[in-house]
């Protein structure tokens, strides 16, 4: 179902709506600062195991995130942060940023990779934002599959390509077409790891 929502003053009973089908195992295609993304609740196994199903990939080698509300949200799902990585994530979200980090015991069991660790965003975007408040809790993001442009930014297209497989796509307006710039800091000194839309020193 394409599921129209106000980019700047999202509609609660619209948001809601999509809650209650995320809590009942449902995925969704919304809107972030950078690409569109696939999102379900992250306990929600079964709609995990779809998503990467759609992806065509293990749950384990998969490269999915989890879309936090800030920062103490997002520290649940890492092991303690250092001060300087801490500064470092407080300088760049909200914002167009994949941070990679020690997984905590709080990341499902299906998630937990050999690595042990987790990328976390913060993405400046009011849907997304106001969907992880009312459901409570982050929601597991990855990119969609597609070879055009358009397969990714323009949502009646993605609800045509997705309306078999997803509850709703969220239109709030065109999408970007760069995806967030990927550093990881599980070592003692950050390294980008994908140069995309989040300026890098």
């Amino acid at each position: 179902m394409l599921l129209r929502i106000h980019p700047i003053d999202p509609q609660p009973r619209l948001i809601k709506q999509v809650v209650e089908s995320l809590l009942k195992g449902g995925i969704i295609i919304y809107p972030t600062d950078t690409v569109y993304g696939l999102g379900c609740d992250i306990l929600q196994q079964k709609a995990i195991e779809k998503i990467c199903r759609l992806k065509q990939v293990d749950p384990r080698k998969a490269h999915l995130s989890f879309v936090c509300s800030d920062l103490s949200h997002l520290s649940d799902y890492t092991k303690p942060i250092a001060n300087p990585v801490y500064r470092l994530l407080k300088e760049h979200l909200p914002g167009p940023y994949t941070f990679i980090l020690p997984a905590s015991k709080m990341v499902p069991k299906i998630l937990q990779n050999k690595k042990d660790t987790i990328g976390l965003r913060i993405p400046d975007n009011k849907i997304a934002m106001a969907i992880i408040a009312e459901l409570g809790r982050p929601i597991l993001s990855a990119s969609l599959p597609g070879e055009m442009v358009e397969d990714y930014t323009d949502p009646e297209v993605m609800h045509e390509n997705f309306r078999n497989e997803v509850d709703y796509v969220i239109d709030g307006g065109n999408g970007g077409m760069v995806p967030s710039t990927i550093i990881d800091c599980t070592d003692d000194t950050p390294v980008m790891t994908r140069q995309g839309l989040g300026p890098w020193e």
